[in-house]
């Protein structure tokens, strides 16, 4: 397995078991067969509702001596509520206690935005709170507090644009070293790919595969399908593999890290298998056509009436 090398020598798998959408009562499974397959990179999220359920396969498995602590890639996420001063560690320590660990790897500002502390998901305009009310900074300097305290390795954003990560990197004592943005062939974030490689933060890519099983109301009428591209599936044939496989290699092969979500163990197995595959310069030409700037996950759940959010002002 190919990896991402951090500044201090750590190592992080370039591909990952991602959990969004994954509920309980099936997360549970799709962890631990996950494990036994070979994988050792986790995403997770407070958010997803499932991490008790992760911590108990995770806690299981090393048990069970299929797995070292040592040996496992754990990520989660800030939520939007537990932004600004006092707020960061302590949704960390929740994070770690469902988890059933001691430290993260990697923990992440989930989104650059931020709601008032007892609001889960805004359904009106005053469940906001703008960053200038309470800046990014100064949830960064929590974050960095979490690396002092050894309660994560390593800390990076999530849904952030170029803008927005130049200037935390250049307000902060610990840059960020990751972003995790959605990224596949259709939204291919160049612009992102080449700043990321400049200044020395890596890249996670969510939604590989165009997260066909994300909740309806996030799904725009009439969108194309990614698995459904016959310039995708061309390719597939081309390799004589699946169309699933092409797009997970196609995120490695950018130098990204990728975290397709299964719990279904044929599909957890066939994913493992895309680093693999090796896509040729022209088999990349051709998926780089495929570029038309689509968002799956468009953010327009923060851009409600009344909120300080615009899709705008989101990605700049």
């Amino acid at each position: 397995m190919k990896n991402l090398t951090f500044q201090n020598g750590d190592t992080m798998p370039v591909l990952g078991l991602g959990t969004w959408k994954s509920t309980p009562g099936e997360v549970y499974t799709a962890v631990r067969e996950a494990i036994k397959i070979g994988y050792r990179h986790i995403d997770c999220a407070a958010i997803y509702g499932n991490e008790k359920e992760i911590g108990t396969a995770l806690t299981d498995a090393m048990n069970a001596g299929e797995v070292s602590r040592e040996e496992l890639w754990i990520t989660s996420k800030l939520w939007n509520n537990a932004h600004g001063k006092g707020r960061v560690i302590p949704a960390l320590n929740q994070t770690l206690n469902d988890l059933q660990l001691d430290y993260l790897d990697l923990y992440l500002i989930h989104w650059p935005v931020a709601l008032r502390y007892s609001v889960v998901f805004p359904e009106k305009g005053d469940d906001f709170v703008s960053l200038s009310e309470r800046p990014i900074e100064e949830t960064w300097q929590e974050m960095e507090a979490c690396v002092r305290k050894r309660l994560s390795r390593h800390i990076g954003v999530s849904n952030f644009s170029v803008k927005k990560l130049g200037d935390l990197a250049s307000r902060s004592d610990i840059p960020p070293e990751m972003n995790q943005i959605e990224l596949h062939p259709f939204l291919q974030q160049k612009e992102m790919l080449k700043w990321c490689a400049e200044n020395n933060v890596h890249l996670t890519a969510y939604s590989p595969l165009g997260s066909k099983d994300r909740p309806s109301a996030l799904k725009n009428k009439n969108e194309k399908s990614l698995l459904d591209d016959p310039i995708a599936q061309s390719v597939a044939r081309q390799k004589a593999c699946s169309t699933a496989q092409v797009l997970i290699s196609w995120a490695i092969e950018r130098g990204t890290a990728v975290i397709p979500k299964s719990v279904n163990s044929e599909r957890l197995a066939e994913n493992f298998r895309s680093p693999d595959i090796r896509l040729t310069l022209e088999e990349m030409d051709q998926l780089s056509k495929l570029d038309t700037h689509t968002r799956y996950v468009t953010g327009e759940f923060w851009s409600i009436p009344g909120s300080p959010y615009t899709l705008e002002n989101l990605w700049d």
